[in-house]
């Protein structure tokens, strides 16, 4: 019986040991927060913006990015609209920065200065929980 409860023991404190190693790790795993590149865009020579525009998504696909909202109907509740709306969604600030900054995309960047006027912002999301 001894050796029995000797196993026991020694068991149960495995698992905890275990289970308390599991919290520590998830513990110390930072949540980091979604992050969007929103862009509000007056386009002014669509025929050159369209090649802008063709352009970008092979631009996103090494940042694992994507759309949330590229043009589409907007209404307007407060305040003066905007032209053309565009969301783009990164896994963190950081990625989105090096989107931004990433050659391929600084690569095109000019074609979209020449034809709209435009203001970009990096946004943080709400860490998921």
């Amino acid at each position: 019986m001894k050796t029995n409860y000797k196993l026991a023991l020694a068991v149960l404190a495995g698992v905890s040991r275990g289970v308390a190693g599991v919290e520590a790790i998830h513990a110390q795993q930072v949540k980091t927060p979604p992050a969007y590149i929103i862009a509000d865009v007056e386009v002014t020579d669509p025929a050159t913006f369209q090649k802008y525009a063709d352009k970008v998504p092979e631009t996103l696909a090494p940042f694992n990015a994507h759309y949330l909202v590229r043009g589409g109907k907007i209404q307007a509740l407060e305040g003066e609209m905007p032209k053309r709306v565009v969301v783009i969604a990164f896994a963190s600030a950081e990625k989105a920065l090096g989107w931004y900054d990433s050659p391929a995309y600084v690569a095109i960047k000019s074609i979209r200065d020449s034809s709209a006027k435009s203001r970009l912002f990096i946004v943080e999301g709400l860490t998921p929980q």
